[in-house]
């Protein structure tokens, strides 16, 4: 007798081996996702997000529009998102090179350069025309955002630490082009909130770089002024305190201009108080410990800032 194999598929006798076969395509999306949220960098795009929402509800007069609201979300995060994947294009190489940027999809090979430079160019191209329904300020802005990120702040990274200096004016432009989405021209309150963020980000990132001033080396990267190949610490803790007294009236003149209440203006200065202090304590003692107050102090210094001016207005 003759016994023929059947060329049917069997049915599998191990329920876990299933499992793990439906499974894995999900895990597979699963880690895509994760990967693209690395790529546009997705907590930070979220902060210049915010940023600009609050600035546009603080400069904004009137009935406010969710749709306005939500066009100028999606439109910044776009176009952050793409600014923060071509910085990962350009710096791949040296992102393998860093503990902290290791993991990163281009560095780590799990995404193609490719892939990332047409990601890139569709969120450039819907998030900018997103920006241009408001008006042709918000678009040039936007516009200038990324390319002075990408194109200008990246590479000198590894030239000059006058970087960190470009850096913040893309940095501090989510405040203006919330205001002139809002308002339609450049004013000075949206030149005030741009003043504000671009002064903040001194000592908030002079702290960070100090906390991770090996790794950056590794990669030769050179953003913090130096002297014999090690860290100035007086110019480092000197340019902190001097960027951090400056928030103090700054943070006066969103009421001066007659855009919000005293109240706010009398918190917000007392925010840069402490903030000053802390870049004090790091000037006077510079080591892990104060720099790691100043750092966790200017993660709240911008938020608490904006949502008070937002309030004392709503008021």
């Amino acid at each position: 007798m003759k016994y023929s194999i059947s060329k049917h598929k069997e049915t599998s006798l191990n329920p876990a081996a299933d499992s793990v076969s439906i499974d894995k395509p999900f895990a597979t999306l699963r880690l895509r996702i994760q990967d693209l949220f690395l790529l546009v960098k997705f907590r930070l795009s979220a902060t210049v997000v915010f940023s600009s929402v609050i600035a546009y509800l603080i400069a904004a007069t009137g009935t406010i529009s969710f749709t306005s609201l939500a066009i100028l979300a999606a439109g910044g995060f776009l176009t952050t998102g793409a600014a923060n994947t071509l910085n990962q294009v350009l710096e791949k190489d040296y992102d393998r090179l860093m503990k902290r940027t290791a993991n990163r999809p281009l560095a780590a090979g799990r995404m193609k350069t490719s892939e990332a430079v047409l990601a890139a160019g569709f969120m450039s191209l819907f998030g900018i025309s997103l920006l241009a329904v408001f008006n042709p300020w918000t678009a040039f802005f936007g516009t200038f955002a990324l390319v002075s990120y990408a194109f200008v702040y990246t590479p000198m990274k590894r030239v000059s630490p006058g970087a960190v200096l470009i850096g913040a004016v893309p940095g501090a432009l989510p405040t203006l082009i919330g205001c002139v989405a809002a308002q339609g021209e450049l004013t000075w309150l949206g030149l005030t909130l741009f003043a504000i963020q671009f002064c903040w980000q001194f000592p908030h990132f002079w702290s960070i770089a100090f906390l991770g001033y090996e790794d950056y080396s590794k990669a030769g990267y050179q953003l913090v002024p130096e002297e014999e190949g090690q860290i100035d610490l007086k110019k480092l803790g000197q340019q902190a305190l001097g960027y951090a007294l400056v928030l103090i009236p700054l943070g006066i003149l969103p009421t001066y201009l007659g855009y919000t209440g005293w109240w706010s203006a009398g918190i917000v200065a007392v925010l840069g108080v402490f903030y000053s202090y802390f870049a004090w304590r790091f000037l006077q003692k510079p080591e892990r410990k104060t720099a790691l107050q100043l750092m966790f102090f200017s993660f709240g210094y911008i938020p608490l800032s904006l949502l008070l001016f937002w309030g004392d207005k709503m008021i």
